[in-house]
């Protein structure tokens, strides 16, 4: 019997916006050598007939839309799931943003397993209208799913509390191993490698950033701090609050998008500094695993599963600044810390391992539709 997956809850294939698409690339790649039949809707700017193309044998549903933004998203999403009705074989939707629109699934008797991302309505970026949104909407998903995937053991604890634990299975994000990166790339940055540390987060107040520039600030290192992301100290005022604390070590290049670039600046780096204070299996933190990076994390829950005796962690800018002044320059620890991140990185995160138990979990719906 040929094995069918549509895929729903991306921009689409190949991945251009972020962690969900490109586990959705790995994912493709992975169940057309091991002969699926996959389709994934892609969201397109502008109007139009709904389309298909093929994609590394994926085929392509794209459906245009003219609004932008999160709106543009939900229209998207809204038809992509009136859409994907006329289809047959197992659905797997990657977040619960719009899990409401999925009651249709059930009504029509598909099969739809939902990836419930993380909690994505405790985020202090969101205001009231949109927290409600997202609380009620990952209710809706847990209810609406047939199976319910969580990429960390706390996420599925928090889930449990919303639905029987016999539905949920918890497969965290994978990342590559990667053993080697162009250390020239440094080089239009006026670095060298261990000579800085990094973060790679999107400037809002639950990643830290401040915290860290301030305390890596309050004196001379002889060592930069790289601050990749988008800001716009003109309109934000988080934005420049982070870079009116920073010392004249600390560098913001924006946001890049070259992975050879990011890849290199990760894996040549002192230390990778995760500031996450929520969210499940962060598909940076595991990257910067894959990388084999000495981790400096924010000290919760979710980073502690994920980077394990990998990191050192802070709970404060007060710990911070104790660890510039002292463990930051103690080479032996970061050495121990790189060895540990490759071990952490093998036990939990290798992509052919987690696609293989998604597989898994495909093949036990796969029959019902």
């Amino acid at each position: 019997m040929k094995k069918n997956l549509i895929l729903l809850g991306i921009r689409g294939v190949p991945a251009q916006h972020g962690g969900f698409e490109t586990f959705a690339e790995y994912l493709c790649d992975y169940l057309i050598e091991r002969d699926w039949n996959v389709t994934v809707y892609c969201q397109e700017d502008g109007e139009g007939k709904i389309y298909e193309s093929d994609w590394h044998g994926v085929k392509r549903i794209h459906i245009p839309v003219s609004q932008p933004g999160p709106l543009g998203t939900i229209i998207f999403d809204f038809k992509s799931v009136l859409h994907s009705l006329s289809q047959k074989g197992v659905y797997l939707t990657l977040g619960y943003n719009t899990a409401c629109f999925n009651i249709l699934h059930r009504l029509f008797g598909k099969t739809n397993i939902i990836n419930m991302d993380g909690i994505e309505w405790k985020r202090q970026k969101w205001g009231k209208v949109a927290k409600a949104w997202f609380w009620l909407n990952e209710r809706f998903g847990c209810w609406f799913g047939n199976h319910l995937i969580a990429d960390h053991p706390r996420i599925k604890d928090h889930l449990a509390t919303r639905v029987s634990r016999n539905k949920i299975t918890m497969i965290p994000y994978g990342a590559p191993d990667v053993s080697s990166a162009d250390s020239r790339y440094l080089e239009q940055f006026d670095l060298s490698p261990n000579n800085y540390s990094i973060i790679i987060a999107r400037p809002e107040p639950e990643n830290s950033i401040l915290e860290v520039v301030k305390a890596f600030s309050t004196s001379v290192r002889g060592q930069k701090l790289v601050v990749l992301g988008n800001f716009a100290p003109e309109t934000n005022e988080y934005h420049k609050s982070v870079i009116d604390s920073s010392s004249d070590e600390v560098i913001f290049p924006g946001a890049i998008y070259d992975h050879k670039i990011v890849g290199a600046l990760r894996f040549y780096s002192r230390f990778y500094i995760h500031g996450h204070q929520v969210g499940g299996t962060n598909p940076s933190l595991v990257e910067a695993l894959g990388a084999g990076c000495a981790v400096l994390a924010h000290n919760n829950k979710f980073n502690q599963w994920v980077a394990s005796d990998a990191a050192d962690y802070f709970s404060s800018e007060k710990e911070l600044v104790h660890f510039f002044a002292s463990s930051y320059l103690d080479d032996e620890l970061v050495v121990l810390k790189k060895s540990n991140a490759k071990k952490q990185f093998v036990q939990r995160f290798v992509w052919d391992d987690i696609l293989e138990q998604y597989e898994n979990i495909l093949l036990m719906y796969s029959g019902k539709n």
